[in-house]
């Protein structure tokens, strides 16, 4: 497969060992930061004032917030599902190397397992394909994860692919305490949280969800059922899961003060669909900490719901490690 193709991939075009051709490389600036904070109102101190950022790393430059990193990384990995159905998980994602503005991001896509769907009458054949992604930033890897997505046929007969796409390991949160860079000052952020593990904290600010589609665009996203009504298996657009998880991080921000950054994923489940005008609220349990740097890391289960009917329906579960005072 040379070039992206306009009509696929389809699942029976896909092999194991298979690299995806890549997007454009993308070099995140001051605009694209700016227009990404206006969708979704994140309160990230290094993200939005390089004095803070630069107290903190002792280096010049502002930080580019984890989540627009991982939009553009999962952008880039549309290249595999321009025809995707649903995205089943996403899988161990560490931000093994803080992103600043003016650094390019570029990704790679290898398909490492394919697992065809159990057949259903009158349901055209689909499959599971898990890949590996790799983003690098200026070329060094920066963002590192797998992620399953379900895939239709365009032929009737099943290619017969049964591999074993693996579970999640247990969280080890001390796994992800190299991911916070050792010479980083946190002071400057302030003086941190009595946050204790076993407690949940729930945003009273819900908040609406606008701009998918320019959230879809600024990150080359190809999924075509996030921008045609037609291919979507509801009478509307299917957001972007992404975007859920970026509304989430900026609820997070909220609720963890001086937050520094996000440095994993250890799960990522949508439990429900999500659509343009959606209103939703967070809420955040912690599950665990643990010293990093001069800080600590927090592994925080992050549940969202939207609020369509009285009864406000479950669409998110993240379990995220960030990293603050």
């Amino acid at each position: 497969m040379a070039v992206i193709p306009l009509e696929g991939p389809y699942y029976e075009d896909l092999s194991v060992g298979q690299v995806l051709p890549r997007q454009p490389s993308v070099v995140i600036d001051d605009g694209m930061a700016a227009l990404y904070q206006s969708i979704v109102g994140e309160r990230l101190p290094m993200a939005m004032d390089p004095a803070v950022c630069a107290a903190v790393t002792g280096q010049p430059g502002r930080l580019v917030s984890a989540a627009l990193v991982m939009h553009l990384s999962a952008g880039h990995s549309t290249t595999l599902t321009r025809r995707v159905i649903a995205n089943l998980f996403y899988r161990d994602l560490r931000f093994v190397k803080p992103v600043f503005i003016g650094q390019s991001l570029a990704t790679t896509v290898t398909v490492v397992a394919l697992a065809d769907s159990r057949p259903r009458p009158g349901r055209p054949h689909r499959g599971k394909v898990l890949v590996d992604i790799v983003t690098t930033a200026d070329g060094e890897p920066a963002v590192t994860y797998q992620r399953a997505p379900l895939l239709p046929q365009a032929t009737g007969e099943q290619p017969g692919h049964d591999d074993d796409l693996g579970t999640a390991s247990p969280l080890d949160l001390s796994s992800y305490v190299e991911l916070v860079p050792a010479h980083w000052d946190f002071a400057p952020l302030g003086p941190g949280t009595a946050w204790q593990p076993g407690t949940t904290l729930a945003d009273p600010a819900r908040d609406v969800v606008d701009n998918a589609l320019a959230l879809v665009r600024l990150t080359n996203n190809l999924a075509m059922v996030h921008r045609d009504a037609d291919e979507s298996l509801y009478p509307q657009r299917l957001l972007y899961g992404g975007h859920v998880v970026g509304l989430a991080q900026a609820s997070l921000s909220r609720a963890l003060p001086g937050m520094a950054t996000v440095v994993g994923w250890h799960g990522c489940d949508h439990t429900g669909p999500a659509f343009e005008g959606d209103q939703l609220s967070f809420r955040h349990t912690l599950l665990d900490t643990a010293p990093a740097a001069s800080g600590r890391i927090f592994a925080v289960q992050v549940e969202g719901f939207a609020h369509r009917t009285d009864e406000p329906e479950k669409i998110l579960d993240w379990t995220v490690i960030a990293a603050a005072p």
